[in-house]
C-alpha cells in the first residue's frame, strides 16, 4: 500500500479507534454476556445459553409489557409527534408575522435534558397542585382529573404527551428544511392549472419531501426504540410496571436487580429490533428515492 492510499487511514484511525473501543467491543461483549447469569460481582459467570432470551419471551410479563409499550410509543412518534410536526412546518413556512420566533418556541423543547423534562411535567401532573388538574376544575371538568402518574391505565399516555411536546421540534426543523428546498415553479404552474391547496400538497409536496421523510422517519424510529430518560424522570417504569419501556427494564435488570445476563439479553434484543426496522427501510425508500 502507498503512502497516498495510507493517508486517508491514518486520518481515520482516531475515529475509528474509539468507535472500537466505546461501541463496537462493549457491543460485543454485551452480546457474549446474554449468554451468562451473572451478577456483576461474582468470579465466576454461569452459561446458561439462549435461557436468558427464552425466559424473557416465556415468563417475564414486564418484557412482554415493555415490548407492547415501545409499539405503541413507535406508532405514536411516527403518526402524532411527526403529523404535529409537518404540521407546524407547513404553517410556520407561510409568509407570517412572527414566524421566526415560533420556530424557536416550538423547537426549545427538543433541545432540553430529558430529566429537566420530565421534572417539569411530573409537577404539571401533580393531582392536588398541579396545573392540568387545576385547569380542569377552573373549566368544571372535576370528573377529568385524574392522579396523571400514579394510575397505570393513564400514565404512559401522561408520559407520551410530556415527549410529544419535547420532540415535536426535531421533524418541525427538518421538514422546514426541506420545504424551504422545493422550488416555486411546481407551485405556481399548478396554481395556473386551477389546482386547490390540497392537490398541491399530496402532488407536488410530499413527493418533493421524499428524502425528508426518509431521515425525520429513521430518526423517529430510533428515538422510539431508545426512550429512556423522560420514562425514568416521570415514572421509573411505574405504577406496577405499567410505563416500563425495553430500556428501562434493561436498566432495571442490570442495575436494580443485579442480573446482568437479563440486562445484556434485552440490550440485544433492543438492537435488534431497531436494526431489523431501520436498515431495511432506509435501503428501500433511499433505493426508491434514487430510481
Amino acid at each position: 500500500m502507498t503512502s497516498r492510499m495510507l493517508k486517508p487511514w491514518l486520518f481515520l484511525l482516531p475515529a475509528l479507534i474509539i468507535y472500537l473501543t466505546v461501541i463496537f467491543v462493549p457491543a460485543v461483549y454485551t452480546f457474549f454476556l446474554s449468554f451468562f447469569s451473572w451478577n456483576g460481582v461474582a468470579p465466576h459467570k454461569e452459561f446458561v445459553g439462549l435461557g436468558n432470551y427464552a425466559e424473557l419471551f416465556t415468563q417475564d410479563t414486564v418484557f412482554m409489557r415493555a415490548l407492547k409499550n415501545n409499539l405503541f410509543w413507535m406508532i405514536g412518534s411516527l403518526t402524532l409527534i411527526m403529523g404535529a410536526g409537518l404540521g407546524l412546518a407547513l404553517l410556520l413556512n407561510k409568509k407570517l408575522k412572527g414566524r421566526i420566533f415560533f420556530r424557536g418556541v416550538f423547537y426549545f423543547p427538543y433541545v432540553l435534558s430529558g430529566i429537566v423534562v420530565a421534572t417539569g411535567w411530573t409537577w404539571l401532573y401533580n393531582p392536588t397542585q398541579g396545573f392540568v388538574n387545576k385547569m380542569l376544575a377552573l373549566l368544571g371538568l372535576e370528573s377529568w382529573q385524574h392522579a396523571w402518574l400514579a394510575e397505570p391505565d393513564i400514565a404512559l399516555y401522561a408520559v407520551f404527551v410530556a415527549a410529544m411536546w419535547q420532540g415535536i421540534g426535531q421533524p418541525m426543523v427538518l421538514f422546514l428544511a426541506g420545504l424551504q428546498s422545493i422550488p416555486q415553479d411546481p407551485y405556481e404552474a399548478a396554481l395556473i392549472d386551477g389546482a386547490k391547496p390540497y392537490q398541491s400538497f399530496f402532488y407536488i409536496t410530499l413527493p418533493l419531501l421524499r428524502e425528508t421523510f426518509v431521515i425525520v422517519v429513521a430518526t423517529t424510529l430510533i428515538a422510539s426504540m431508545k426512550v429512556y430518560d423522560i420514562i425514568y424522570g416521570m415514572t421509573g417504569g411505574g405504577p406496577a410496571e405499567s410505563t416500563q419501556v425495553l430500556s428501562s427494564w434493561m436498566y432495571s435488570q442490570t442495575f436494580k436487580f443485579a442480573n446482568i445476563g437479563m440486562g445484556s439479553a434485552i440490550a440485544f434484543i433492543l438492537v435488534l429490533i431497531s436494526m431489523t426496522i431501520i436498515i431495511p427501510y432506509v435501503y428501500f425508500t433511499t433505493r426508491k428515492s434514487h430510481v
